[in-house]
């Protein structure tokens, strides 16, 4: 079953095409790294994926019924405390009281949030704790499609492992779909089934390269190896790699 199809989507701004003739689709049960560029349109597309930019000409096809964003930054209300932002993530929802708060108390530990830290403003929180909360608000509301952009570029090595290892078994085995975008392309051979390799200028998806092995399962050496393969025999991702400055930092 397809979760997602985009049919020759593209998008202008400013007078300039951004995406052009883009065709993508994602299976239930399939977590899809796309990668590219800085600057290729990749937010872009997520964002016309997801319903939250309307595309200006192809077609968006979503065969889900609940899906939630994770941004780059965490985009918390700051006057409303860790519980009250992860709520937002169940306004769609008619809970009872009770299993409302069940289910926010879940998604927090979930995320490893201790409860001395729930009644907290983001003001309080350090970067990770914020983008943690971020995630539990994606998650509380059990969606069957997730869309992340980037969400681990802020954190340290450590915690990003972690928020890695949770979209796994969270998202990537779960029989969800997803859609993660990131420049690592580590982090892609990490938590996905394919990488779909977008063009430098948006025109369209150049490849879509499916990685042997379940999301979890790899090790370590056999993720370091395929990256270094990649990069190092595939022209696609090598172009990747070249034109991204973040890589080193």
């Amino acid at each position: 079953m397809t979760l997602l199809r985009l049919n020759a989507v593209g998008h202008v701004f400013l007078g300039r095409a951004v995406l052009e003739n883009v065709s993508l689709h994602v299976d239930a049960g399939e977590m899809v790294a796309l990668v590219g560029p800085s600057g290729c349109g990749k937010s872009t597309l997520a964002q016309i994926a997801a319903g939250l930019i309307a595309p200006r000409h192809g077609q968006v096809t979503r065969g889900y019924g609940r899906s939630a964003f994770v941004f780059q930054e965490p985009r918390l209300l700051p006057w409303a405390t860790v519980e009250a932002n992860v709520a937002l993530g169940l306004s769609a929802h008619a809970l009872a009281r009770s299993e409302r708060n069940t289910r926010i108390a879940a998604a927090c530990h979930q995320v490893s949030l201790e409860e001395g830290d729930w009644h907290k403003f983001p003001s309080q929180l350090s970067g990770g704790m914020r983008q943690r909360t971020a995630l539990a608000r994606a998650l509380v509301g059990d969606p069957d499609f997730l869309y992340f952009d980037e969400p681990f570029t802020a954190l340290d090595a450590a915690l990003r492992r972690r928020m890695q290892d949770l979209v796994v078994s969270t998202v990537s085995n779960s029989g969800k779909g997803g859609l993660f975008i990131t420049h690592d392309i580590h982090e892609a051979l990490r938590i996905c089934h394919r990488i779909a390799v977008l063009d430098r200028s948006g025109h369209g998806i150049l490849d879509c390269v499916a990685v042997a092995g379940m999301p979890g399962s790899r090790s370590d050496e056999m993720i370091f190896e395929t990256a270094r393969r990649l990069v190092s025999d595939h022209p696609l991702f090598a172009v990747v790699d070249e034109h991204d400055e973040r890589r080193l930092a």
